[in-house]
């Protein structure tokens, strides 16, 4: 995949310990290989791009001063990791990173023991390391923790209450701010620079101590004069660096500095990581640095399909558009319509497809960060006021979320959309992005209306049903990846909520399947009938409510009833088919199919769908053996 010829030291890293040896000119030169093989190697298979080049000089300079894997690194935001990945013993399989069986595209602890914690979402870096600093003071060890923190991480507020929590503890701990969103202006670059060498120093250090001992000697004037160098110090920092807010937490606050500049880190590093007390190091860095196409774009190659070496231009594949695009061209056909309806996004507006709205209508557009609780309490302080906000976040990453959906929407029956992309089985990103649990954790809550678009046309309508239901919380899951290609009408239908759809009758089983299940279930019945089992397919549409008099029917004319969904059966759209016939006391037999109760790997959509008995072949073998098996309703786990 790559010429090894073109790499002098690249190659001869197989641990960090091997860039111990190097210094200098050759540090540079080997973080230039390490963008270089990851251009190489991604531009061929896809993944996570421009984060990781914006961190090689950070890896580097890290594990040059300090003694991984003993010394503990915790990586927020995982996708920043690839060069990480590349220099402990994970190069080779670089080619293999989001594939089935290959490398994750995230931190996983049982990767590796570099991977110190385990992280596919953002903000929990400091917590983590912080956590583990104490247990090292517990366990009476001296390991250094380190959390380096970036990409927008700080705007979650998770990360502020770790450094709180650090600042009253006290413990030894260092955090790195990756800051790559180009927020400092580029005239205070140099003056910050000279300010943290000088702070630095062991020279400025050491007087500064002998001041500090001299003064305490001198009775209440050395006391005056420790305030008086202390608010000379703190005034420095305050105007010339944006350190204020750090101190202020307990961190003593080293930066900005030149995160590119591999010897300038490996000098700072190697006098900070003695120091006490939690460390804060201001590193500025770019998002795709040393590429081209992608520097200077914080949105562009972020995460990539194949693309292109020379241009950074992703290859096209022909086919129907997005789920995430049809939704985004919908919410603004809406908006456009009415004077009510806003968008919220938590930084994600190109991964929901509110960038369509950020560009036609950035009026009704909000970008809260990465921040889901805010984006939720946001979203039902408007909703107060008559405003109709479409809360867009990944369905994983709504999880956070959970409790301000229950406490402050549900629970004040405020009208709040939530639409969650990513919902099922999401491909190369993984576990931590799988959307296997937003029908279980959603339908507990009370109040909550449930949708699923069985295809891209239905989750128009669905969008705009929602929209206009006013009695509480409406939350739409759809998949990641490309529509089916139904044709699209202009204009909106508005679906009665809780009603289901007919797709096939047949008069030996009933097959009730919500969102992406109606297509795979329509493929099964078309193989069972050719195997002499007729087989009656509903489009449930809704999870919650349920379409009670479709049960009924159903309950009435089916001895076997089969549910499907792109979920964890563990209470899930099945589970609550299951409540309502036990409520009832029927006595069919009920077969669940869906995700089991475990984690999923990464792999492909279609592979994960085959390997779990899914897809419309696993489907056909699970229901011939539960028709064959009369009477014993058997959930077939993969």
């Amino acid at each position: 995949m790559v010429d090894k010829e073109n790499y002098k030291y690249l190659f001869e890293i197989d641990s960090p310990a091997d860039i111990k040896k190097l210094h200098g000119q050759q540090l540079k030169d080997l973080c230039e290989e390490i963008r270089q093989y990851m251009v190489d190697v991604i531009s061929q298979i896809g993944g996570h791009f421009g984060g990781g080049l914006g961190t090689v000089e950070l890896t580097v300079a890290l594990n040059k001063v300090f003694n991984t894997p003993k010394d503990l690194i915790v990586w927020d935001t995982g996708h920043q990791a690839y060069p990480h990945k590349i220099i402990t013993g994970r190069r080779d399989r670089l080619p293999t990173i989001r594939r089935l069986g290959g490398l994750s595209g995230f931190l996983k602890r049982n990767e590796s023991e570099y991977d110190a914690f385990g992280a596919g979402h953002a903000s929990t870096s400091i917590s983590a390391a912080l956590g583990m600093a104490v247990a090292r003071d517990a366990n009476k060890t001296d390991q250094k923790v380190i959390a380096v923190i970036g990409d927008g991480a700080m705007t979650g507020g998770m990360a502020y209450e770790a450094m709180n929590n650090s600042g009253i503890i006290k413990t030894n701990v260092t955090v790195v701010l990756n800051d790559n969103q180009m927020s400092i202006a580029p005239n205070v670059w140099q003056i910050s620079n000279y300010f943290t060498e000088m702070i630095s120093h062991p020279e400025y250090n050491k007087f500064k101590g002998a001041i500090w001992d001299l003064t305490g000697k001198l009775d209440s004037f050395g006391d005056r004069l420790r305030k008086v160098a202390a608010r000379l110090e703190s005034g420095i920092k305050a105007v010339i660096t944006p350190g204020m807010l750090f101190e202020a937490l307990g961190f003593r606050y080293f930066g900005p500095v030149n995160g590119h500049n591999v010897n300038q880190l490996v000098k700072l590093f190697e006098y900070i990581k003695d120091l006490n007390g939690p460390i804060l190091v201001h590193a500025l860095t770019e998002k795709g640095k040393g590429y081209k196409p992608a520097e200077g774009d914080v949105q562009k190659l972020h995460a990539s399909t194949p693309f292109d070496k020379l241009t950074g231009k992703a290859h096209k594949k022909a086919g129907p558009p997005a789920y995430t695009k049809i939704f985004g061209e919908a919410l603004v056909e809406i908006i456009k319509n009415t004077d009510d309806v806003v968008g919220v996004t938590a930084a994600m507006p190109d991964g929901t497809g509110l960038n369509i709205l950020q560009n036609e209508v950035p009026e009704k557009y909000f970008d809260v960060g990465i921040a889901e609780e805010h984006a939720v309490t946001f979203a039902a302080g408007m909703a107060t006021q008559g405003i109709v906000p479409v809360v867009a976040i990944y369905s994983t990453f709504l999880q956070r979320g959970f409790d301000q959906i229950v406490h402050d929407v549900a629970l004040q029956k405020l009208h709040v959309v939530f639409v969650l992309d990513r919902a099922g089985l999401v491909g190369a990103d993984g576990p931590t992005h799988h959307g296997t649990l937003d029908l279980t954790y959603l339908r507990m809550i009370p109040g909550m209306v449930i949708m699923a678009p069985k295809d891209e046309a239905e989750l128009r309508n669905m969008l705009y049903t929602a929209v206009n239901y006013k009695d509480g919380p409406v939350a739409i899951r759809y998949p990641r990846g490309s529509a089916l290609g139904v044709e699209l009408k202009e204009g909106f239908d508005l679906l009665e909520i809780g009603k289901s759809e007919v797709i096939r009758d047949g008069e030996d089983v009933a097959l009730l399947a919500v969102g992406s299940m109606v297509e795979y279930s329509k493929a099964a019945a078309e193989i069972l009938y050719s195997k002499g089992i007729d087989c009656k397919v509903i489009n449930m549409r809704y999870a919650k409510p349920l379409d009670t008099e479709v049960l009924e029917d159903v309950a009435a004319k089916y001895e076997k009833i089969i549910t499907l969904e792109e979920n964890t059966l563990v209470g899930g759209f099945g589970t609550g088919v299951l409540e309502y016939f036990s409520d009832k006391k029927y006595k069919n037999d009920i077969l669940r199919i869906g995700i089991p109760d475990a984690f999923v790997d990464h792999g492909t959509q279609t592979e994960l769908h085959r390997m779990l008995g899914i897809d419309p072949e696993g489907i056909v073998e699970k229901v011939e053996i539960f028709i064959r098996d009369k009477g014993i309703a058997q959930e077939v786990h993969a």
